[in-house]
């Protein structure tokens, strides 16, 4: 029997800072494995394509996805609005990606955001698991059909 509990404190930890709502959750290592996660991605994407790959005016529908990952990308993408955007061209080439770099730092970005969009879910919806009844069912063989 599944008794879900609704927590939007949770949820809301977990937009703020991936990990964040798991961890608030009791879950300190299955938090450490999501931030690790979906930081690795939208920083990777970063790394990637350039801070240009978070832009909220070129790209809004990425950064619909790429939002997801919390304040981090608002962060980014004020930083190459206010920053990168103004560069000289000339300046602009070393900071920021193009063609494929480009596209693949958005979608990796993207896909964290995405990927943490399930983790605020599970976080919400969290089903809290009694720790006896964990240890019975893994003390239990499994049984195999016959």
């Amino acid at each position: 029997m599944n008794d879900r509990v609704f927590n939007p404190l949770a949820a809301l930890l977990a937009w703020l800072w991936p990990g964040a709502g798991h961890m608030f959750l009791g879950q300190k290592r299955r938090g450490r494995y999501i931030m690790m996660g979906v930081l690795l991605l939208f920083l990777g994407g970063i790394l990637i394509g350039g801070v240009d790959t978070i832009d909220h005016k070129d790209d809004r529908l990425w950064f619909l996805a790429q939002g997801l990952c919390g304040p981090i990308a608002f962060v980014s993408d004020w930083v190459n609005q206010a920053y990168v955007k103004h560069l000289p061209l000339e300046s602009r080439y070393l900071t920021t990606g193009i063609n494929k770099p480009n596209e693949m730092g958005t979608l990796f970005s993207a896909l964290g955001g995405l990927m943490n969009l399930i983790v605020i879910l599970d976080a919400m919806f969290f089903v809290p698991r009694d720790e006896d009844t964990f240890k019975e069912r893994r003390a239990t063989p499994a049984r195999t059909g016959s």
